[in-house]
């Protein structure tokens, strides 16, 4: 299989696995093992915050080791703990082991958006990145779709077909090159100092807002179970509701990775900073499933284009290194654990407000102010780089 289409279905499939115990985990416990609302909160926070610790530690161990064989070690690792919990589905082992695969997840992923990036310049790197994009964002409307019949049939078999898909991942590795093929740092294509101080600004801009988008993101994957069961639609159809924001977010990827207009421009970021909090409140306070559908699709949009915004500047930036993506992977993380953090502290001023999703959008929505007004103001010094 060329070298391409092997990572990008290395993508694909890990992302398919991931999102078995990253998204579809939360359902699981709460249909499962009764886990509350504050309960899923919980499992996101320390899932979050190992996440982090697995995305920041992934370029040191890189450098000592090798990229190959820390990716494998990442993927044996996956097959064993979805292994234990297939064999052990209680409510203590699921926890800490979705919270032990947090970390492998934020080890894995820079090492894969390294492999994809490396060896192209901007305009190459766009494409790749849109490639891998598509890849793994097409996998998690149908992980979603298919988790809920899962964990309908036994306790189980959604850890068994996470575990199974990793297996498969693993046996793909043989055809993965030792190391990327990383551009000489004085290669033509690389982009000068000036343009480079320019490409930061927008970056940083970027991952203030992605920072703000994850954070929402793990606050909607806690709480959509009781939300869509309040509703009327429990697991089995709930998870495939819930894609919807998936699907948004993949058409956000498709155009801007096939569009170059936007390279370099601020207004995809700027226009995210409205578009982002507009579809949160929908989705938490729709009271319908139309308006709720109405919100994942303008939040899956937002989520998407700042996604792709601040994993394609690293990339140019840092040269495809796994240090960008493992900056970029930290911060993902890094949303994973502050969003969790919001919706607790909102659960905790439920008497204050009267209502929980009134106390998880107050706290949460001064989390999105000042991301907002970081990266706006990152947009503005954009503005005068030259």
């Amino acid at each position: 299989m060329p070298r391409t289409a092997l990572l990008l279905t290395l993508t694909f499939l890990e992302s398919a696995g991931t999102i078995l115990v990253e998204r579809a985990v939360y359902f699981y416990c709460h249909d499962r093992l009764g886990f509350t609302d504050t309960m899923n909160l919980w499992l996101a926070l320390a899932f979050g915050v190992c996440y982090v610790a697995g995305a920041l530690s992934s370029h040191r161990l890189s450098q000592r080791a090798g990229e190959w064989r820390v990716l494998g070690a990442a993927l044996v690792a996956q097959v064993a703990g979805l292994s234990v919990l297939a064999v052990w589905p209680t409510a203590a082992v699921v926890f800490v082991g979705s919270v032990a695969l947090g970390l492998l997840a934020g080890l894995k992923w820079p090492i894969v958006e390294s492999y994809v990036s490396a060896g192209h310049g901007p305009a190459r790197a766009a494409k790749a990145i849109g490639r891998f994009n598509v890849s793994w964002a097409a996998a998690v409307p149908i992980a979603l779709a298919l988790a809920g019949p899962l964990i309908a049939y036994r306790p189980w078999a959604l850890f068994a077909a996470a575990g199974g898909i990793s297996a498969v991942s693993l046996i793909l590795m043989s055809g993965v090159p030792r190391r990327p093929p990383y551009l000489p740092h004085d290669h033509p294509e690389r982009p000068d100092v000036a343009q480079t101080a320019r490409l930061v600004h927008l970056l940083v801009g970027a991952r203030w807002l992605m920072l703000a988008s994850y954070s929402c993101l793990w606050i909607l994957a806690a709480l959509m179970p009781g939300l869509l069961a309040g509703l009327g639609y429990r697991a089995g159809a709930g998870t495939a509701l819930s894609s919807v924001l998936d699907v948004a977010r993949l058409s956000a990827f498709a155009l801007l990775g096939a569009w170059t207009a936007w390279h370099g421009r601020r207004w995809p970021v700027a226009h995210s900073i409205v578009v982002l909090p507009i579809g949160f409140g929908l989705v938490l306070f729709g009271g319908s499933l139309p308006v709720v559908l109405a919100g994942e699709v303008l939040f899956g949009w937002a989520a998407g284009t700042t996604y792709f915004s601040a994993l394609y500047y690293a990339m140019v930036v840092k040269n495809a290194s796994v240090e960008g993506g493992g900056g970029h992977e930290g911060l993902i993380g890094l949303g994973f654990a502050l969003g969790p953090a919001a919706g607790l502290i909102g659960v905790a001023m439920r008497p204050l407000f009267g209502a929980q999703h009134t106390g998880v959008v107050a706290v949460a929505g001064l989390l999105i102010a000042l991301c907002a007004a970081a990266s706006a103001r990152s947009l503005l010094r954009a503005r005068t780089a030259r």
